[in-house]
C-alpha cells in the first residue's frame, strides 16, 4: 500500500489482505460502512472523477451489468474524492443503481488505505477490488488512467467467490 508521491503509480492491496473499514457519505446526511455488507460479496470501485469520460463510460457499464452482480448477491459501492452533491447529481444523468460515496474530506483517506489514491493529480486511481463475505479482498486490479477496466474481471471474481 502506498500513496503515490511525485511521479509514482499507486500500488493497490493485493488478495489475501483484509479490506480497510471505511465509513463514507453517501448523501448530506447519510453515511454508508462497509461493515453493513459483512456477509455478502462486495466490489469496491475507485474512480478518477465523477463527468469524465471513462469513469461516465465505467460507472454506467456497472448499472447495465447490475443483475449479474446480484445473481452473486454483491453489493457495489463507487468511491471517488468528488463531493456528495457531485455525485447525486451524477448517479441521478447516468441513472446508476448503487452508492457512489464521497473520500472528499479528508481528501482521498480510504483511497489511500487502498493503495488506490494519486496524490499526484489529488484523484482515486481506477482500482477495483472484491471482497469475499468476511471483508477479504479476493481480487484486486490497477486500470491505466484512461482505461475502462471493465466488468470481465470482476465477474470473473466474484464467480470464482461461489
Amino acid at each position: 500500500m502506498s500513496k503515490a508521491v511525485g511521479g509514482r503509480t499507486p500500488s493497490v492491496l493485493k488478495p489475501g489482505s483484509k479490506a480497510p473499514e471505511f465509513t463514507l457519505k453517501s448523501t448530506p446526511d447519510q453515511t454508508v460502512s462497509l461493515r453493513d455488507f459483512r456477509g455478502r460479496p462486495v466490489v469496491i470501485a475507485f474512480y478518477p472523477a465523477d463527468w469524465s469520460p471513462v469513469c461516465s463510460d465505467q460507472m454506467g457499464l456497472y448499472a447495465q451489468v447490475m443483475p449479474e452482480f446480484k445473481n452473486f448477491d454483491a453489493e457495489v459501492l463507487g468511491v471517488s474524492v468528488d463531493g456528495v452533491w457531485s455525485h447525486i447529481a451524477f448517479a441521478r444523468d447516468r441513472k446508476l443503481n448503487f452508492p457512489l460515496l464521497s473520500d472528499f474530506e479528508p481528501k482521498g483517506a480510504v483511497s489511500s488505505k487502498y493503495g488506490a489514491f494519486n496524490a499526484r493529480i489529488g484523484e482515486s486511481a481506477r482500482a477495483l477490488f472484491v471482497l469475499d463475505k468476511k471483508g477479504i479482498i479476493s481480487w484486486s486490479m490497477l486500470s491505466p488512467e484512461g482505461v475502462n477496466p471493465g466488468a470481465d474481471g470482476i465477474l470473473s471474481a466474484l464467480e470464482k467467490l461461489k
